[in-house]
């Protein structure tokens, strides 16, 4: 089964520095039907003006994935933990018992980034935050695992979550395939271009909600950058 979410259907807010689409229900927009999928709670399409963005606040018991697409964003948190996360790279938190971060946009272009936040499988742990570079050439024609929760992905960011977070960039008329299994769920968002997903076009920036399929068909229509998140 696959759930077209479009683009114009997401929920959102305009706060002027930052420009905020919600794949569910976050903040004050609330639709029960996108409350969640899986352990998938929120996926945010965030574009931040220069040299803005949010102030320190606290996070807990939650899997927080930053995908950076374009400029760059830099972090800061109350473990001491600093760093600056460029467009195609990948920052991850583990709130875990409690941690303040703030993120900035300190370029002087717009910073657009998937923020993604991932309901763990345990609760109680020392936070954590860590950042990768993933060179956007590894990804031709492939998946590759950014974030997991799998001890097998030893090159992946770890969550604690029964989940990866993957990517790929797709040619047009490349074709890719993701073994998800059909006991599982799956979040599809290209970032960039357009794909098909077992035929069904998928736009930039539209949600696809994927769940009873064994394995993943997408090919792109356009030259595409995608992120997809495989969830119990």
């Amino acid at each position: 089964m696959i759930e077209l979410r479009p683009f114009e259907s997401l929920g959102g807010a305009n706060h002027g520095w930052l420009d905020a689409k919600h794949h569910f229900s976050f903040a004050s927009y609330h639709d029960p039907a996108r409350t969640h999928w899986g352990a998938l709670r929120v996926w945010n399409d965030d574009t931040i003006q220069p040299h803005t963005g949010f102030p320190p606040h606290p996070h807990r018991d939650m899997e927080i994935v930053t995908y950076v697409r374009s400029g760059a964003i830099t972090h800061e948190d109350s473990l001491g933990n600093k760093g600056r996360t460029e467009a195609g790279d990948v920052q991850v938190m583990s709130a875990g018992t409690g941690i303040r971060h703030s993120e900035y946009n300190r370029e002087d272009e717009e910073t657009r980034i998937f923020q993604i936040w991932i309901i763990p499988t345990s609760q109680g742990d020392a936070p954590q935050w860590g950042a990768k570079p993933f060179p956007k050439g590894e990804r031709s024609g492939q998946f590759v695992v950014l974030a997991s929760g799998h001890e097998q992905d030893g090159d992946a960011l770890p969550i604690r979550a029964d989940a990866r977070v993957v990517g790929a960039t797709i040619r047009a008329g490349e074709t890719v395939e993701y073994a998800l299994g059909s006991d599982r769920k799956a979040y599809l968002v290209p970032a960039t271009g357009a794909v098909t997903v077992d035929g069904q076009r998928v736009n930039a920036r539209d949600g696809a909600a994927i769940s009873d399929l064994e394995t993943l068909s997408v090919t792109a229509i356009e030259d595409s950058e995608i992120v997809l998140v495989d969830i119990a």
